[in-house]
Protein backbone atom coordinates (compact mmCIF):
# COMPACT_ATOMS: atom_id res chain seq x y z
CA UNK A 1 0.00 0.00 0.00
CA UNK A 2 1.26 3.44 -0.88
CA UNK A 3 0.21 6.88 0.29
CA UNK A 4 -0.76 9.78 -1.98
CA UNK A 5 2.94 10.60 -2.51
CA UNK A 6 3.85 7.04 -3.51
CA UNK A 7 5.60 6.11 -0.26
CA UNK A 8 5.06 2.52 0.84
CA UNK A 9 3.00 2.56 4.02
CA UNK A 10 2.47 -1.16 4.37
CA UNK A 11 3.43 -4.38 2.64
CA UNK A 12 2.04 -7.63 3.91
CA UNK A 13 0.97 -11.03 2.56
CA UNK A 14 -2.41 -12.61 3.24
CA UNK A 15 -3.46 -16.20 2.69
CA UNK A 16 -5.86 -16.81 -0.20
CA UNK A 17 -8.50 -18.35 2.04
CA UNK A 18 -11.61 -16.96 3.69
CA UNK A 19 -9.88 -15.89 6.92
CA UNK A 20 -6.96 -14.28 5.10
CA UNK A 21 -9.20 -12.46 2.65
CA UNK A 22 -11.37 -11.16 5.51
CA UNK A 23 -8.27 -9.87 7.31
CA UNK A 24 -7.07 -8.17 4.13
CA UNK A 25 -10.43 -6.48 3.56
CA UNK A 26 -10.58 -5.29 7.19
CA UNK A 27 -7.06 -3.87 6.97
CA UNK A 28 -7.71 -2.04 3.72
CA UNK A 29 -10.88 -0.50 5.15
CA UNK A 30 -9.02 0.44 8.39
CA UNK A 31 -6.35 2.24 6.37
CA UNK A 32 -8.97 4.07 4.30
CA UNK A 33 -7.67 2.67 1.02
CA UNK A 34 -9.48 4.41 -1.81
CA UNK A 35 -8.54 2.18 -4.74
CA UNK A 36 -7.11 -1.33 -5.13
CA UNK A 37 -5.34 -2.45 -8.31
CA UNK A 38 -5.14 -6.15 -9.20
CA UNK A 39 -4.05 -8.19 -12.19
CA UNK A 40 -7.33 -10.04 -12.62
CA UNK A 41 -10.94 -8.88 -12.93
CA UNK A 42 -12.65 -11.86 -11.31
CA UNK A 43 -12.40 -14.50 -8.65
CA UNK A 44 -13.01 -14.90 -4.95
CA UNK A 45 -10.56 -12.14 -3.96
CA UNK A 46 -12.32 -9.65 -6.22
CA UNK A 47 -15.72 -10.65 -4.82
CA UNK A 48 -14.55 -10.19 -1.23
CA UNK A 49 -12.92 -6.81 -1.92
CA UNK A 50 -16.03 -5.53 -3.70
CA UNK A 51 -18.25 -6.85 -0.88
CA UNK A 52 -16.09 -4.83 1.54
CA UNK A 53 -17.03 -1.70 -0.39
CA UNK A 54 -13.61 -1.11 -1.94
CA UNK A 55 -13.08 0.34 -5.40
CA UNK A 56 -11.06 -1.89 -7.73
CA UNK A 57 -9.34 -1.65 -11.06
CA UNK A 58 -8.00 -4.61 -13.02
CA UNK A 59 -4.73 -4.11 -14.88
CA UNK A 60 -3.68 -6.78 -17.37
CA UNK A 61 -0.46 -8.61 -16.39
CA UNK A 62 1.14 -7.56 -19.70
CA UNK A 63 0.52 -3.91 -18.82
CA UNK A 64 2.11 -4.44 -15.41
CA UNK A 65 5.13 -6.09 -17.06
CA UNK A 66 5.43 -3.19 -19.52
CA UNK A 67 5.38 -0.69 -16.65
CA UNK A 68 8.12 -2.33 -14.53
CA UNK A 69 10.93 -0.35 -16.21
CA UNK A 70 9.06 2.87 -15.35
CA UNK A 71 9.69 2.18 -11.67
CA UNK A 72 13.03 0.32 -11.72
CA UNK A 73 15.91 0.00 -14.15
CA UNK A 74 16.20 -3.69 -13.33
CA UNK A 75 12.51 -4.28 -14.07
CA UNK A 76 12.72 -7.76 -12.57
CA UNK A 77 9.64 -9.85 -11.84
CA UNK A 78 8.69 -10.37 -8.21
CA UNK A 79 5.34 -10.38 -6.45
CA UNK A 80 6.33 -7.60 -4.07
CA UNK A 81 7.64 -5.37 -6.86
CA UNK A 82 4.56 -6.05 -8.99
CA UNK A 83 2.42 -5.07 -5.98
CA UNK A 84 4.28 -1.77 -5.85
CA UNK A 85 3.82 -1.26 -9.61
CA UNK A 86 0.08 -1.95 -9.28
CA UNK A 87 -0.20 0.47 -6.35
CA UNK A 88 1.64 3.16 -8.30
CA UNK A 89 -0.52 2.63 -11.38
CA UNK A 90 -3.61 2.96 -9.20
CA UNK A 91 -2.21 6.15 -7.71
CA UNK A 92 -1.00 7.83 -10.91
CA UNK A 93 -2.96 6.29 -13.80
CA UNK A 94 -6.28 5.14 -12.34
CA UNK A 95 -8.15 7.33 -14.83
CA UNK A 96 -6.96 4.98 -17.59
CA UNK A 97 -8.70 1.91 -16.13
CA UNK A 98 -12.30 0.89 -15.62
CA UNK A 99 -13.47 0.60 -12.04
CA UNK A 100 -15.01 -2.82 -11.41
CA UNK A 101 -18.59 -2.99 -10.19
CA UNK A 102 -20.00 -5.66 -7.89
CA UNK A 103 -21.82 -8.56 -9.50
CA UNK A 104 -25.45 -9.20 -8.74
CA UNK A 105 -26.55 -12.07 -6.53
CA UNK A 106 -27.47 -14.26 -9.51
CA UNK A 107 -24.01 -13.81 -11.05
CA UNK A 108 -22.31 -14.56 -7.74
CA UNK A 109 -24.38 -17.73 -7.37
CA UNK A 110 -23.52 -18.78 -10.92
CA UNK A 111 -19.81 -18.24 -10.27
CA UNK A 112 -19.99 -20.25 -7.05
CA UNK A 113 -21.71 -23.08 -8.94
CA UNK A 114 -19.09 -22.88 -11.67
CA UNK A 115 -16.26 -23.12 -9.10
CA UNK A 116 -17.99 -26.11 -7.48
CA UNK A 117 -18.36 -27.77 -10.89
CA UNK A 118 -14.68 -27.23 -11.67
CA UNK A 119 -13.77 -28.82 -8.34
CA UNK A 120 -16.00 -31.82 -9.10
CA UNK A 121 -14.53 -32.23 -12.58
CA UNK A 122 -10.99 -32.19 -11.13
CA UNK A 123 -12.04 -34.79 -8.57
CA UNK A 124 -13.58 -36.99 -11.27
CA UNK A 125 -10.47 -36.79 -13.45
CA UNK A 126 -8.28 -37.64 -10.46
CA UNK A 127 -10.42 -40.64 -9.53
CA UNK A 128 -10.49 -41.87 -13.14
CA UNK A 129 -6.70 -41.61 -13.30
CA UNK A 130 -6.42 -43.52 -10.03
CA UNK A 131 -8.80 -46.23 -11.29
CA UNK A 132 -6.84 -46.55 -14.54
CA UNK A 133 -3.56 -46.86 -12.58
CA UNK A 134 -5.03 -49.57 -10.32
CA UNK A 135 -6.35 -51.48 -13.31
CA UNK A 136 -2.96 -51.23 -15.03
CA UNK A 137 -1.41 -52.89 -11.98
CA UNK A 138 -4.00 -55.58 -11.29
CA UNK A 139 -6.04 -56.08 -14.49
CA UNK A 140 -4.25 -54.48 -17.46
CA UNK A 141 -6.62 -55.96 -20.02
CA UNK A 142 -9.61 -54.15 -18.55
CA UNK A 143 -7.75 -50.85 -18.52
CA UNK A 144 -7.03 -51.11 -22.24
CA UNK A 145 -10.55 -52.02 -23.37
CA UNK A 146 -12.14 -48.60 -22.82
CA UNK A 147 -10.86 -45.24 -24.05
CA UNK A 148 -12.60 -43.51 -21.14
CA UNK A 149 -12.32 -45.52 -17.96
CA UNK A 150 -15.07 -43.47 -16.29
CA UNK A 151 -17.61 -43.87 -19.11
CA UNK A 152 -20.93 -45.48 -18.15
CA UNK A 153 -20.17 -48.65 -20.12
CA UNK A 154 -16.70 -49.04 -18.56
CA UNK A 155 -18.09 -48.59 -15.05
CA UNK A 156 -20.93 -51.04 -15.77
CA UNK A 157 -18.36 -53.55 -17.02
CA UNK A 158 -16.26 -53.15 -13.86
CA UNK A 159 -19.33 -53.59 -11.66
CA UNK A 160 -20.32 -56.74 -13.50
CA UNK A 161 -16.81 -58.20 -13.58
CA UNK A 162 -15.19 -56.77 -10.44
CA UNK A 163 -12.01 -58.85 -10.64
CA UNK A 164 -9.96 -60.72 -13.17
CA UNK A 165 -10.12 -64.47 -13.43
Amino acid sequence: MVDEDGRIIEGRRYRHEERGLSALCRRLVELGVELVALERPDGLLIERLLDAGLSLIAIHPNQVAAMRPRFSAAGGKSDSFDSFVLAELARTDSHRYRVLVPDGDATKALRALNRAREDLVQTRVGLANELRAQLQCFWPGAAGVFSEIDSPIALAFLRRYPRAG
